[in-house]
């Protein structure tokens, strides 16, 4: 493309950037809205002929989106995650293990079951928390941000760009590829987490008692079982997925339809089947169609190319490429939130030689791209969810600069921890 169509693809990344700033400080604007509308400038800028919409954007990634929302809104509306959650810490005795308690459960939570849905549920959670133990509520959103970046780590199916890179990387097995080298350092990272937030705060630790019962939580048994049994079948049907692939037997290719299959499969069994598409966050579905039309026409603008390509110019080695798309990573992801970041470099890597065989270079991109949220609120949509929720629901805030302040600590220490693991993937 010419000059024109830089130009205007420029203005459009500028839209986009500009409106999630504004959207940081103008909550009732959605992120969805404006990638949206960054879409539409990007059509009727000839960016992407109308002609082209359907191939830009990725229906395995999709479906993979509505079948877990799907479930995690039974999850949720039946009762089941708060149930699960205060299980978890109606345990803690002390306000030092009930962080720790915390961390691992968001982190664990958002593993498996896609980190927008815990960053929907768990600022109720970390107010009952507040209350209960007498701690400050802004610390506790802190580490629920922190910890649930962290955990989603670990899976291809925590967190959108994950999910991104498992369907369009080409990695075999890659949810066992992904728990090979990432569950140890992500787990090491959550033990961690709650002592820099303690010693960050001054936080004391003292004797707690919490009353719960997370059985009285459970609202609908039968949807709860549904929904139980439905995010272990997703889990399995991944796993057998990933072992037939490595044992060279027939298997699904687009691994994004398993969960929708099992969604599918419960709908009509559920007490309310229309609350449960009702729960579905569909502002993110929307966000994601829009997103692949968006960095599509940008990407084939020329524009960024040159940009994302300076600190890997060509394909490289473990040694070098580890810290170069790391670098690239906590940076870009922080002008263009990680999701949009992740769809646009898969396409420059894959570009410059990197295939299915290069493991350590996507999981590098999965581990960095994600942490990169613990930096500043702009670099992760979960931030911004919780932002939302925290300030309609109980009339707080998150500072930029607190944030901040308190991120380049967790992500430096998360950076540290990674890296001997990539590099172990690389041998």
């Amino acid at each position: 493309m010419g000059l024109v169509q830089q130009a205007i693809a420029a203005v459009d990344l500028a839209l986009l950037v500009g409106g999630l700033v504004v959207k940081s400080r103008i909550p009732h604007i959605p992120a969805w809205s404006i990638m949206a509308f960054a879409s539409f400038i990007a059509v009727v800028g000839g960016l992407l002929p109308i002609g082209e919409l359907g191939a830009a954007v990725d229906l395995d990634v999709v479906l993979f989106l509505i079948g877990m929302f799907s479930i995690i809104s039974m999850a949720e509306s039946s009762g089941l995650l708060d149930a699960v959650a205060y299980w978890f810490l109606a345990k803690a005795g002390s306000t030092g293990r009930l962080l720790l308690i915390s961390s691992l459960l968001f982190g664990l939570l958002a593993a498996f079951t896609v980190n927008d849905a815990v960053a929907l549920m768990g600022p109720s959670i970390v107010a009952t928390i507040s209350r209960a133990a007498g701690i400050e509520l802004g610390p506790l959103v802190l580490l629920l941000a922190f910890s649930l970046t962290i955990g989603s780590v670990a899976t291809p199916i925590g967190n959108p760009q994950n999910v991104l890179i498992a369907v369009q990387s080409g990695v075999t097995a890659p949810l066992l590829t992904f728990l090979k080298y990432l569950l140890a350092p992500t787990l090491a990272n959550l033990l961690i987490l709650p002592f820099l937030i303690s010693k960050r705060y001054r936080l004391p630790n003292r004797k707690i008692e919490i009353a719960l019962v997370p059985a009285e939580f459970i609202k609908n048994k039968r949807d709860a079982y549904l929904a139980g049994g439905a995010l272990i079948a997703v889990i399995a049907a991944l796993l057998i997925n990933d072992i037939l692939a490595i044992t060279g037997l027939p298997h699904v290719e687009n691994i994004g339809f398993i969960p929708f299959v099992v969604a599918a499969a419960i709908y009509m069994f559920s007490s309310r089947p229309r609350e449960v598409l009702e729960g579905v966050n569909w502002g993110t579905i929307v966000f994601f169609i829009t997103m692949f039309i968006t960095m599509r026409g940008i990407w084939n603008s020329g524009l960024l190319q040159p940009a994302i390509g300076a600190l890997l110019p060509r394909k490289e080695g473990a040694l070098a490429g580890i810290p170069a798309i790391a670098v690239e990573s906590l940076l870009f992801s922080q002008a263009l939130s990680n999701v949009p970041f992740t769809e646009l470099f898969i396409q420059y890597m894959k570009s410059v030689g990197y295939g299915p065989q290069d493991v350590w270079a996507w999981l590098t991109l999965a581990s960095a791209a994600t942490i990169a949220g613990n930096l500043t609120l702009l670099g992760a949509a979960s931030n911004i969810i919780i932002l939302e929720v925290v300030e309609s629901k109980y009339s707080s805030t998150i500072k930029f600069g607190d944030f901040a302040k308190t991120g380049l600590i967790v992500t430096a220490v998360n950076v540290a921890i990674y890296a001997p693991f990539l590099y172990l993937a690389a041998l």
